[in-house]
């Protein structure tokens, strides 16, 4: 992860040298990256959207041609193309937004090792609002703060994706990973350096909005499909 590392190490530098302050550039990093990764995000849930809505037409294509493994899969292949949609269609833009993040989380955590600035050097022990020193754990508040955050992004992601495929046979590993995911976090960015925190943190708060938003747009798709479901002629 350290070739985009290096990119992402020139920037919080460069939004070091307008801003002068180690943790606003932080944020400011933090909310550039999340408004660069949105369009990859929202492409990633709309996938999942139109998939969740075109759901009992691909129970019906299961039930029918269950038997007929070659040919049930021949059925859904024509219906994904006749819907336009893919069933990988959210892979890509997840593996974009993984390779993003894991590439921010190595040069958060040895900033050092991916910034050739000795200005920055001294940068990254700065002190911001609590916190003396953003290259050292903040041991309480700050990942209170991200498991808190982290818990609610992830409450209402599971809650917009309740009805997509397999939610039902996946139910009892996301009620466990509602809980567990959070109190990782909050284990981790205890040992992890406040900075590190201070993106995570402010990632997740982002994401609750982008969430929220979404879930507004799943219930909008679902009453128009209901409408055009409506609108079909019925076959005689």
């Amino acid at each position: 992860m350290g070739i985009l590392a290096n990119p992402l190490g020139y920037l919080l530098s460069g939004l070091y040298d307008l801003i002068g302050n180690y943790g606003l550039s932080l944020i400011i990093l933090t909310i550039i990256v999340k408004l660069v990764l949105y369009p990859f995000y929202a492409k990633q849930i709309k996938s999942m959207m139109k998939l969740t809505t075109l759901q009992p037409k691909m129970n019906e294509i299961q039930q029918k041609y269950g038997r007929d493994k070659a040919l049930m899969n021949q059925k859904m292949a024509e219906f994904y193309k006749e819907e336009g949609v893919s069933m990988y269609g959210g892979c890509l833009p997840m593996l974009i937004q993984m390779i993003v993040v894991m590439g921010l989380f190595t040069l958060l955590r040895n900033p050092m090792n991916y910034i050739n600035s000795d200005k920055m050097l001294l940068a990254i022990h700065e002190s911001f609002l609590w916190i003396n020193d953003l290259a050292q754990p903040d041991k309480w508040i700050l990942p209170i703060i991200a498991g808190v955050a982290t818990f609610v992004a992830y409450a209402f992601s599971q809650t917009s994706q309740m009805n997509s495929p397999n939610a039902q046979q996946m139910k009892g590993m996301t009620t466990m990973m509602k809980y567990f995911f959070p109190v990782m976090i909050l284990l981790l960015a205890r040992s992890y350096p406040a900075g590190l925190a201070i993106y995570w943190s402010g990632s997740q708060v982002i994401q609750i909005f982008y969430n929220i938003r979404f879930a507004k747009l799943k219930k909008k798709m679902a009453e128009e499909s209901k409408k055009k479901t409506k609108k079909k002629p019925v076959k005689a």
